[in-house]
């Protein structure tokens, strides 16, 4: 409930800043004098590999930013240890506004409780530019489940027939994903393996390929595979049944009616960035999410294009800490440092 609250109050502070919107837009717009100030190069990291969804959003977004708020934007995957790698090399960055991290919101929101020790502050670290996108994540099964198996309720009953085969994917320890299933499973009352891996692609492989039994994920990496048949999806995890897989029922409709979660991506700074760049780059950041194609590419791959103002993404961190640190005390989730 809370992420529409922040959600509204994000879209008022977007149209009080249309003024500014538009007088961005025409400074940064190519071909202007202004134009040759820009920076070389802007550099995305980027906590996902390549094929993922943060890599989809990052790219996305280079594209529509290159010439607007640098003459070239690249994408740098910086992937493991659940995104701290990505953040480590963001605080190394120079905070010049030439460096921005493309990460889940769980690094700012989820990791200060998940783990017992952090290589970062971020309250300090991550300063807070624009939400980016947001997915609603689905739960799914592969051939090491029998086709019989078509609802939650079916595939805990089958868990616990076949203990030996019940483990669960997902891309890392304390992604959404992962809290997602193991919120899941605990108040299902089953004992299920959890399987992390560097990614989404990588767990969607062997999925298919039977070597493990589910998989959460963002609904957009899934949607292809289920409409080839290879895999199914038993569950999605918003409040209502989503519009890209408007067949598969939710967590809530199937009786687990606390687990309604998204998943959201939102970009950063360095900690020492001045704010006369953070605003800079959120506005370029809001004007691209507005672009047609941007929100075309998204909701092929099941997700929404979401920008915020900076103030707006520190509320919503705020809110969802609050959140998250129940959840992780109620699962007992805890991740090696």
């Amino acid at each position: 409930m809370f992420e529409r609250a922040i959600s509204r109050r994000g879209f008022a502070g977007a149209l009080a800043a249309l003024p500014a919107l538009a007088a961005v837009a025409a400074f940064m717009r190519p071909g202007t004098a202004q134009a040759a100030a820009l920076p070389a190069t802007l550099r995305i990291l980027c906590t996902g590999p390549a094929g993922s969804i943060p890599d989809i959003v990052a790219r996305r977004y280079a594209e529509r930013l290159t010439g607007r708020i640098a003459d070239q934007v690249i994408v740098d995957n910086r992937v493991g240890a659940a995104g701290q790698l990505a953040v480590a090399a963001l605080r190394q960055a120079s905070a010049d506004g030439t460096t921005m991290l493309l990460a889940q919101g769980a690094v700012a929101s989820v990791y200060p409780f998940l783990y017992a020790k952090l290589a970062y502050d971020a309250a300090v670290d991550l300063k807070p530019v624009s939400l980016a996108a947001e997915a609603t994540m689905g739960l799914a099964v592969g051939p090491a489940v029998p086709v019989s198996v078509t609802t939650l309720g079916e595939f805990v009953a089958w868990g616990r027939l076949n203990p030996s085969l019940a483990n669960f994917a997902s891309p890392g320890t304390g992604t959404l994903p992962h809290l997602l299933g193991a919120a899941f499973f605990r108040e299902a009352g089953v004992a299920w393996q959890h399987v992390p891996y560097p990614g989404g692609p990588p767990a969607l492989l062997d999925l298919m390929g039977g070597r493990i039994a589910a998989l959460v994920l963002p609904e957009g990496l899934l949607r292809p595979h289920l409409a080839a048949g290879r895999l199914r999806v038993l569950a999605t995890s918003a409040a209502a049944r989503s519009a890209y897989l408007p067949q598969v029922p939710t967590f809530v409709e199937q009786g687990w009616p606390s687990l309604v979660m998204q998943e959201w991506f939102a970009f950063f700074m360095p900690g020492a960035t001045p704010a006369a760049s953070l605003e800079a780059a959120s506005l370029a950041v809001q004007l691209a999410a507005a672009d047609t194609g941007v929100k075309s590419t998204f909701a092929d791959a099941g997700m929404v294009a979401a920008a915020s103002t900076p103030l707006a993404l520190a509320g919503r961190i705020t809110a969802e800490q609050a959140y998250w640190q129940g959840v992780v005390r109620a699962t007992g989730i805890r991740a090696a440092s």
